[in-house]
């Protein structure tokens, strides 16, 4: 490691440090209900919203009725992008004829199975694409279906962590706020007005934002080339800050028109973490308590720069392999040193395991270089962000209320040791929250660990066509160790509702455009309705006053207490299938038999 990149690793954790406060403390006012400077200008669009829709602002919802409203939007919208994409070919802002008879040769067809598996992608604020973006999906489906789905997914993951909260900070009662509500100030007073200053802020970088189809270009050589465009930059703002992932070309955020500088670098980067870690503060205001906010920053902190300088380390030393060749693999200060396959060189190894830490802590997906092509434990390290079920800052409000389902379990362990009714906040934590808890975590290792098997066997998979089956492996880049981490990758990042990959495999098959739509609907709606559930019973509780009895939530022992759940936690549940993919490779590089 250079002590420049660990310079500006430590100035990025720095700034997060410093933000988190005022954008927390904004999500509080926001979601309070309270009066904040952007109320002048759009308090209108938020009550004609109200009108539009019919929501009573004042009238409040138990968890049952909030978990309807969420799911009955979740599923519209599942079925408006499905629709959407499969007559795409029939809409206006098609310049370049996808789904239609006059579609360019390198068009990716938009078949049924696809469709869906983009649908609940989107939907689900996973975005992983399965297909090249820039030659299978028209301008008015990026913006009207993707680009929609960007903000309202990150709403929705957004209003689950404040009613989640709500129920810590609420007593006696049976209602954790209003869906509709808390979706629209999220989208209006947040979302909004951060995407309108970054989108101009990557237009001033270099993003494109035109209607226009791809520019034709003559080389130097005298070769004909295509350059693919389009509304780059609004995309790219809410792709960020919602983490959601998903760009308008097949590299993302390694190609120069989504990420132009080392500025829109940097910019991304911390949109990335801005909401996740806001959202800390505001549980410890909404609390009452603001050091136990703290302490789940301090712990999401942790083990996201536990994380970064493992993978920096791992990326900056490179493979061993190379070394014994007689390469130079040192930073000199005229070269960069390290693994830089499937890199890009503008950004080196220390900002590309930064860029792959924040989106795989975060579940954005968005990233700046090719995972599959990181060493072993580099490549670990991403894997397993995303198997921690996000809770290292998390997607945006999936983060907070993944880890407080974490949380629960932790203080349950703290309660048995120190013989009494665990609490938390002032709330007991009790059979029914543990319960909720353990399915919500249980549920994600089942289906990341059973469709990675299946898939790692399975013998008549349907793959290109329902009428030709064969085997799910045929579709890898790559044998042995890290063919089943590209599998096992794949099925983790649908789970976590993250969308990086692994890109050595073709997901683009009926067998895992299916099995991953259903993987990521368990991992979105098995933690969320969880999470509502716990919220209200939490809420329906009373507070109970702290004694000398009390296991402390707000310090450094309690810090520990979280991160070591998680971390055995994810050690106990994928150490088998991480010993069988990154880090049997490891082994395998270590003794030269890599190749």
């Amino acid at each position: 490691m250079t002590a420049l990149g660990v310079f500006l690793i430590v100035i990025y954790f720095l700034l997060i440090l410093a933000i988190t406060k005022p954008v927390g403390t904004l999500m509080y006012r926001v979601f309070e209900g309270q009066r904040t400077f952007l109320h002048p200008i759009l308090r209108p669009l938020e009550r004609a919203i109200y009108w539009l829709g019919g929501v009573r602002e004042d009238e409040e919802q138990s968890w049952l009725s909030y978990a309807a409203s969420m799911i009955s939007l979740s599923i519209f919208s599942v079925l408006f992008v499905y629709l959407l994409q499969r007559f795409q070919g029939h809409l206006p802002l098609n310049p370049m004829h996808f789904s239609t008879a006059s579609a360019p040769s390198n068009a990716t067809p938009m078949t049924p199975d696809l469709a869906f598996n983009n649908a609940v992608s989107f939907t689900t604020n996973t975005n992983w694409q399965a297909y090249s973006p820039d030659t299978t999906v028209s301008y008015f489906t990026n913006m009207t279906a993707f680009g929609v789905q960007n903000f309202v997914s990150a709403a929705v993951g957004i209003a689950v962590a404040v009613a989640m909260i709500r129920g810590f900070a609420r007593h006696t009662v049976k209602t954790i706020g209003n869906f509709w509500v808390d979706v629209t100030r999220c989208t209006v007073y947040i979302l909004l007005p951060i995407c309108f200053v970054a989108t101009l802020i990557f237009v001033w970088q270099g993003a494109p934002q035109t209607f226009k189809g791809p520019a034709t270009a003559t080389t130097l050589e005298g070769v004909t080339q295509v350059i693919e465009r389009g509304p780059v930059a609004a995309q790219e703002s809410i792709k960020i800050l919602g983490t959601n992932g998903g760009g308008l070309f097949n590299p993302n955020s390694a190609h120069p028109y989504e990420n132009p500088t080392p500025l829109s670098n940097f910019l991304q980067l911390t949109l990335i973490f801005m909401l996740g870690a806001g959202l800390t503060y505001q549980f410890g205001k909404m609390v009452r308590d603001t050091r136990q906010g703290w302490a789940i920053f301090a712990a999401m902190s942790a083990m996201f720069l536990a994380g970064v300088f493992v993978l920096y380390w791992a990326e900056q030393r490179g493979n061993p392999i190379i070394s014994n060749m007689g390469i130079e693999h040192v930073y000199t200060g005229s070269q960069p040193g390290g693994n830089m396959e499937g890199k890009e060189v503008r950004f080196g190894n220390a900002m590309t395991a930064l860029f792959s830490t924040v989106t795989t802590d975060a579940s954005c997906g968005a990233v700046i270089a090719m995972h599959d092509s990181f060493t072993p434990i580099g490549g670990l390290v991403p894997l397993f962000n995303i198997q921690t079920d996000e809770v290292i800052f998390g997607g945006v409000g999936a983060g907070l209320y993944s880890m407080l389902i974490y949380v629960i379990v932790a203080v349950f362990i703290g309660g048995l040791m120190v013989g009494r009714t665990p609490e938390y906040v002032g709330k007991k934590i009790e059979q029914k929250e543990v319960k909720m808890a353990i399915i919500a975590v249980l549920a994600t290792a089942l289906v990341i660990l059973g469709f990675t098997a299946l898939s790692s066997v399975a013998k008549f998979a349907p793959n290109h066509y329902w009428n030709s089956p064969g085997p799910a492996t045929a579709n890898l880049g790559n044998g042995g160790a890290h063919g089943f981490s590209e599998i096992l990758y794949s099925y983790s990042s649908a789970a976590g509702n993250n969308g990086s990959a692994f890109a050595g495999i073709n997901a683009n098959t009926p067998w895992y455009n299916l099995t991953m739509g259903i993987d990521m609907l368990v991992g979105r709606f098995l933690f969320i309705i969880p999470a509502l559930a716990i919220a209200g019973s939490l809420a329906s509780k009373k507070l109970i006053p702290v004694t000398s009895g009390t296991l402390p939530t707000n310090g450094p022992l309690f810090v520990i207490l979280v991160v070591g759940t998680v971390v055995i936690v994810g050690a106990l549940t994928y150490f088998p299938a991480l010993s069988l993919g990154p880090i049997v490779e490891h082994l395998q590089m270590l003794n030269g038999k890599l190749f």
